[in-house]
């Protein structure tokens, strides 16, 4: 089958390999986007696991905490150049929308912006938009939200980073919900926006995903050994991919990870220095521009190059 511009841009996107291989693995796959994504890993052209090759957006992502930090908002809005980021109007507004989510029910950006405008009821949220857009002279966008309602042993906690490049939220539970729990609960953020963990736990992985983890590492070891000058018998690949599985998982995990302040501990461990009962309920990671190409003037040709090779 062709393979369309379309699937080689969402491949490119989701992989961060180049257009031809993007094609290559695309045409092996016949077309199925997932399923190329792991002929990538499996080829080492992919950075495993990772949605945004090409990082290039601009904008901020920013944080409302409610005064009890029992409820929690996160934002990403972005620009299309730093400039404008650092601007003081742009902020302001970046704020004003996080403080619009914590204080919405919307669940989409397309909800949340029909709203009258927290600072100004008499305009809908894409009335402000378009009058930002228009007196900034750049396209803004709205991009994604979360917000969190803390259980009743919960409280929630942020951290932003890079004066706004990357921002965590996170529902920390304990028996005591004391400012020592709080502190423990930002240590915890900034792990999360250094380290980018995909589970809070290897419980929250599902069999599918374990098994298809490694079936990957498994064909990147028989690959891997189809070149070398000293092929390895199957038990050995067996027990190769068993250790590379084990820690792949525990990269991924937060609570099996290192911990960055204190590599004498794991985070789970380190949680358990501050409360017997600890525990981490949820989080969420926004990177602004995450996933999202600025530059898009050559992708034309960088297709039509693609596809005559």
């Amino acid at each position: 089958m062709a393979v369309s511009v379309a699937l080689i841009k969402e491949l490119r996107e989701l992989s961060g390999a180049g257009m031809a291989a993007c094609k290559n693995a695309l045409d092996e796959a016949a077309g199925d986007v997932k399923r190329a994504a792991e002929i990538l890993r499996e080829k080492g052209l992919a950075t495993a696991a990772k949605k945004a090759g090409r990082v290039a957006a601009e904008g901020l992502v920013l944080a409302e905490i409610a005064a009890d930090r029992k409820a929690g908002a996160i934002v990403e809005v972005n620009s299309e150049t730093d400039f404008v980021a650092k601007n003081e109007d742009f902020v302001s507004f970046v704020q004003n929308v996080a403080k619009q989510a914590l204080a919405s029910k919307a669940e989409t950006v397309e909800e949340l912006v029909k709203e009258a405008w927290i600072a100004d009821p008499s305009q809908t949220v894409q009335d402000v938009l378009t009058h930002k857009i228009s007196t900034i002279g750049e396209n803004i966008g709205i991009r994604r939200f979360a917000r969190y309602a803390a259980s009743a042993n919960g409280v929630i906690v942020d951290y932003v980073h890079g004066g706004g490049r990357v921002g965590v939220m996170l529902e920390i539970t304990a028996a005591d919900t004391n400012e020592a729990l709080v502190e423990a609960g930002r240590n915890v953020c900034m792990q999360i926006a250094a380290m980018s963990p995909q589970f809070i736990s290897s419980a929250d992985m599902s069999p599918e995903y374990i098994e298809n983890e490694k079936k990957i590492l498994t064909q990147t070891a028989l690959n891997e050994n189809e070149t070398s000058d000293k092929p390895k018998p199957a038990q050995v690949i067996e027990k190769m991919v068993e250790g590379r599985l084990a820690k792949s998982l525990k990269e991924i995990c937060l609570v099996d990870q290192e911990y960055v302040k204190d590599g004498d501990h794991s985070v789970g461990s380190y949680l358990k220095t501050v409360a017997t009962d600890a525990t981490i309920a949820r989080f969420v990671r926004l990177e602004k521009g995450e996933g999202v190409e600025k530059k898009e003037e050559n992708f034309a040709e960088e297709v039509a190059k693609a596809m005559q090779g």
